[in-house]
């Protein structure tokens, strides 16, 4: 593929960063190698001396003096070598990527360690987007995702989704203003880039069938499309066994695929990873060289000694934990909207995730409900507006999150929601 297709001129523009070089090419040296290049601080002098976490099960993580050093001292931009290291050999258990065998040019697979997948997603929108490109998403679709491209001046092209999540004639009918071969053309305005949440999407719960999977890739084939596989919800899918990744068809090196430990170890240290072909890989690195510079050394080094002592079968074995809570709170969730939202709202049980995505009869717009009259009434919902392409048009929906209330708490909370309904009808 030709990846300066897809590039930016901002992100062409991007040089490595001497000063990052140095730290790497330090962390690789041997203890013999006498630096006086890099600014590094003197870990001496950090008041920090060393650290313990226990973790459930018995278990526990110690930072000795000699770790603790490193722990809080500069590191990699691309992430710690072993960290890295166990997610690649994550991912090829989990996807076994066609890629993994490609030489750089052919697009093989590489990975680095973002900021939470947030960061990872708003980097790679930022080194494919040019003011005024088009751009594909499925909608209604995350928030986040739409605060970071609006500013970037694109105009955003709304693929119809429902329960089985994009549908792929609706992509190939707004493509169709194209020819396949515009895609060789520098001056044509095709898209370039489909953006999708393939597993329990945010908002609206849905996962994408595996045939429809198939028939996308197909697509974004014909129209040489990057695919960005926006996949936060994949270790929370709820029946098994879990579907193909994009990741795991994508012969061309096509698929940027972004992962996320926040809602399976912790959203508060950080960790997320964007897996895709290394020439794109090593773009998004030179941006953080320039930004953040690299996810924190100390959050990296204690998800990978828990990593380390779990194994993967271990880490496999946590994430069917998590999923047996979520898929409970799902069925909590399920109970309480039969008892008190049947005739006044309708609603698909998501298959992965932690949302319900609720259309409410009888009222076109919810902002005014769940904004002033859900408050009043003390219960939180999102109002489906936010997840618009066009924020300020009528909704008739609500997300209802299953996360961190009690069964209780989402059964009053609904109840609630029933009350108003039907005092707003």
């Amino acid at each position: 593929m030709n990846y300066s297709r897809y590039i930016n001129a901002v992100s062409a523009a991007r040089k490595i960063s001497p000063i990052r070089a140095l730290t790497e090419l330090l962390q690789r040296s041997p203890p013999t190698m006498i630096s006086l290049a890099g600014g590094m601080p003197n870990p001496n002098m950090f008041p920090f001396e060393t650290a313990s976490f226990t973790i459930k099960g018995g278990r526990s993580i110690t930072f000795g003096q000699e770790t603790m050093k490193r722990a809080l001292q500069y590191s990699p931009s691309s992430g710690i070598p072993e960290l890295i290291s166990w997610m690649k050999d994550l991912q090829k258990r989990l996807h076994n990527p066609p890629t993994m065998s490609y030489s750089p040019e052919q697009g093989q697979m590489d990975l680095c360690v973002t900021n939470g997948s947030q960061e990872g997603l708003s980097k790679v929108f930022e080194m494919l987007i040019s003011r005024g490109d088009n751009i594909l998403l499925d909608c209604p679709t995350y928030s986040g995702t739409l605060a970071t491209l609006h500013p970037l001046g694109c105009k955003i092209l709304a693929v119809s989704s429902d329960q089985h999540g994009i549908i792929p004639q609706s992509l190939s009918d707004i493509l169709s203003r194209w020819k396949p071969a515009d895609a060789k053309n520098p001056d044509s305005n095709i898209p370039k880039l489909l953006y999708t949440i393939p597993n329990g999407g945010n908002p609206t719960g849905a996962s994408i069938s595996t045939e429809r999977k198939k028939e996308i890739y197909q697509i974004a084939r014909k129209y040489d499309l990057l695919i960005i596989e926006d996949d936060p919800y994949f270790f929370l899918q709820f029946e098994k066994p879990w579907g193909p990744s994009f990741l795991s068809m994508d012969v061309d090196g096509r698929v940027l695929r972004m992962d996320s430990f926040s809602k399976i170890l912790s959203s508060g240290l950080r960790i997320g990873f964007v897996t895709g072909p290394k020439p794109l890989i090593n773009r998004v690195v030179l941006h953080i060289q320039s930004s953040t510079m690299h996810t924190s050394t100390f959050t990296q080094l204690m998800v990978v000694e828990l990593l380390q002592q779990w194994g993967q079968s271990g880490f496999l074995q946590h994430v069917d934990r998590v999923i047996e809570f979520y898929s409970k709170q799902r069925d909590a969730m399920q109970l309480s909207a039969e008892r008190w939202l049947k005739g006044l709202v309708d609603w698909n049980i998501p298959s992965a995730g932690m949302f319900y995505w609720m259309k409410l009869k009888g009222i076109p717009d919810t902002h005014q409900l769940i904004s002033e009259k859900a408050v009043q009434k003390e219960v939180l919902f999102v109002p489906g507006s936010v997840f618009m392409v066009d924020s300020s048009a009528p909704c008739a929906y609500v997300r209802a999150a299953f996360s961190v209330s009690t069964p209780e708490e989402i059964d009053q909370g609904l109840q609630r929601l029933s009350a108003l309904i039907k005092e707003s009808v």
